[in-house]
């Protein structure tokens, strides 16, 4: 009966891929240890200057805006579990974040310009060697050709962020977004106890060119990024909180939130 149950929630995913704006991932019931691909790289738009952090584990959410506008002033929405970031894309209206999915129930949905959820997909990740995070973190911000970064300061002195992004005693960023809009995320299963600091970092801009330093090319005059935290994520327990913080200048570090864990 599971099997069957499989086969049909694939084979429908699969047949409404095809005229859905969010191509991948599909909906219904899903096992993301199945298949080995985790050396596989893919790339946003526009495409990745570099890709590093602990990525093994994420997963791209790909697709295309069948009613894309590009004289439209903000972009459309991607709320992955909630968390809400602008969703930036190439000429023909294709788009790619990364994100990196727990276990158990995730949805994924797409909001117009209007404001006006226009698909939702729902899966369920059966893995059990997938480990639950206790603390996820997540940044996004509304300029596609800005960089920022986000780092972590742990109670054992670690710091997490985009030059050593995995902490020596587990966790670290699973996203580093280096192609603008974000997510960064940071995640850790089994977190040290104590107190944790958030900041983030207005690092630079970047273009056809590359990285450079130039405030001018940037599309905001204030860039707002959102970070959102969530405790206990996809539990009877879960918690968050999201804070909204302006960035005004190329090399600013905001202190975003302390918090106590353990």
């Amino acid at each position: 009966m599971r099997a069957l149950l499989f086969a049909l929630l694939l084979a429908s995913g699969l047949a409404a891929a095809a005229d859905r704006d969010i191509q991948h991932p599909s909906g219904g019931w899903t096992h993301s240890g199945l298949l080995d691909n985790g050396d596989t790289v893919g790339y946003a738009y526009p495409n990745n200057l570099i890709d590093r952090g602990g990525q093994r584990g994420r997963t791209l959410i790909e697709g295309q805006l069948k009613a894309f506008d590009k004289t439209q002033r903000h972009p459309p929405t991607l709320v992955v579990n909630g968390n809400a970031m602008p969703l930036y894309s190439d000429q023909e209206g294709r788009f790619a974040r990364p994100y990196a999915f727990g276990p158990g129930s995730n949805t994924i949905s797409l909001r117009g310009t209007d404001g006006k959820t226009q698909q939702r997909v729902q899966f369920y990740d059966a893995n059990p060697l997938k480990t639950r995070a206790q603390v996820r973190i997540i940044l996004a911000w509304d300029d596609p050709h800005a960089e920022l970064d986000l780092h972590v300061l742990t109670p054992d002195g670690g710091h997490a962020f985009f030059g050593d992004p995995i902490l020596a005693t587990g966790g670290g960023l699973d996203v580093d977004s280096v192609d603008g809009a974000g997510p960064e995320m940071f995640s850790v299963t089994a977190p040290v106890p104590g107190v944790y600091h958030v900041y983030v970092n207005y690092w630079g801009n970047f273009g056809d060119q590359g990285y450079h330093f130039d405030e001018s090319t940037r599309q905001q005059p204030i860039i707002t990024a959102r970070v959102t935290l969530v405790f206990d994520e996809n539990t009877g327990a879960e918690r968050r909180e999201t804070f909204v913080v302006p960035m005004r200048k190329i090399g600013e570090l905001q202190l975003v939130r302390s918090f106590r864990r353990g």
